[in-house]
């Protein structure tokens, strides 16, 4: 969003525009929309921001909720955005640490800062792009006096050391956004740069947000490293330090499922457990409990073995499952080809199947294309490697635990 766009946004009358506006959910509806309100004689700055930002409400609704109908964002900022329901948590490990200020260094539009202004805590906000600190000034507007929004650099307003009851929080912005991904990320590539980050986050009780697949080899030893997923997807890895790291925990996998959550924590990285042969049931592995070499603890709490050695699939022959993995009850194994699985399915009158795959390089959708799918039951098809052999394994669901 252009200044000038959020100024105009920014009055009685582009607010009002906006909320009347209600969500735009579809492309088609966009040309309509912007002639509408261009023959009603508004800016096209204004047009172009009210349609902006009422489409961007509709996409937030999955990270804000009902909170999302009085906010503005950026496309950048709610990319980045923490799910409010992550960032509650974040809030309450503070409280639970007894923080009562934070200093949300790098805010973008607020997201952070108003769960932690929800909390109950007192927040400095900050961010060195002035439309986006604009935005968070709106968006925190409703908190009053407990949140505070500053137009200026992450290194410009570390808080003075030595308050016991603060604490710092950062959400470091990718510099190369839309680069390669093959590329090594140094530093330097974040704002502010991590090294910086990373020495603030040694003085200081610090929370710092990465992303779940950042390279494990460069973070600090002496932080508490929590990756999260949230209904599935991995969202985040959290770096927790000083106060708000806990005693003796250096990974920690946190799984959020709806408003129920599930921890797994450890001093260290996991040790695994040997292979064995397919079992009664597969189990899933969640992807925080991946990334936080987890696996081997789940496993010695179901009973069971990995897969493969290289592939995150564990089984075991016991009725049990866990919130860590999503489990599966075998029906039977073939070689993984469209001839072989088409008679299977054909034999168990499957015409409804779910296609998961792991350690082989298939296309799931075009996959599908090639099966007989002409039945009444429902199942699962796993694809993945057993070693030197491409397996298929049809399945059902077991029901989620907790």
């Amino acid at each position: 969003m252009e200044i000038s766009e959020l100024r105009a946004l920014l009055t009685p009358e582009g607010l009002k525009a906006l909320d009347e506006l209600g969500p735009v959910d579809e492309v088609a509806d966009v040309a309509r929309i912007v002639s509408r309100l261009r023959a009603a004689g508004h800016s096209p700055e204004l047009v172009s921001a009210v349609v902006g930002q009422a489409r961007l409400r509709t996409k937030a609704k999955g990270k804000f909720g009902d909170f999302a109908a009085r906010m503005l964002f950026t496309r950048a900022g709610l990319e980045q955005a923490t799910r409010l329901s992550v960032a509650a948590r974040h809030a309450q490990r503070m409280r639970r640490a007894g923080i009562t200020r934070v200093a949300d260094l790098g805010c973008g539009i607020g997201g952070d800062s108003l769960a932690f202004a929800g909390a109950g805590l007192v927040v400095v906000a900050v961010d060195a792009d002035e439309v986006t600190s604009a935005i968070a000034a709106y968006n925190l507007a409703p908190l009053g006096d407990s949140a505070r929004v500053i137009h200026g650099t992450a290194e410009a307003h570390v808080p003075v050391e030595g308050h016991e009851n603060q604490a710092i929080w950062m959400d470091p912005a990718r510099r190369t956004a839309g680069h390669s991904e093959t590329r090594r990320v140094s530093s330097d590539d974040y704002s502010p740069p991590l090294d910086w980050a990373f020495a603030v986050a040694s003085r200081t009780s610090t929370g710092i947000k990465l992303g779940p697949g950042h390279d494990r080899d460069s973070l600090p030893v002496d932080a508490e490293a929590q990756w999260v997923s949230a209904d599935g997807s991995v969202v985040e890895l959290v770096l927790w330090t000083r106060a708000l790291a806990r005693d003796g925990i250096r990974r920690s996998a946190l799984v959020i499922r709806g408003e129920r959550s599930h921890e797994l924590t450890a001093g260290a990285d996991a040790v695994d457990e040997p292979v064995r042969e397919l079992g009664a049931f597969l189990h899933e592995p969640d992807g925080a409990v991946i990334r936080a070499r987890l696996i081997g603890d789940v496993a010695r709490s179901l009973d069971a073995g990995m897969l493969d050695e290289r592939i995150a699939y564990l089984t075991s022959d016991a009725a049990v499952t866990s919130p860590f993995v999503q489990s599966f009850r075998v029906r039977e194994t073939m070689p993984a080809n469209p001839k072989a699985i088409s008679a299977v399915l054909k034999a168990n009158d499957i015409g409804s199947l779910e296609i998961k795959k792991r350690g082989m390089d298939i296309d799931p959708a075009a996959f599908r294309k090639k099966l007989a799918l002409r039945g009444e039951q429902t199942a699962t098809l796993i694809l993945t490697r057993v070693g030197d052999q491409r397996r298929a394994i049809l399945a059902d669901r077991v029901p989620a635990a907790g």
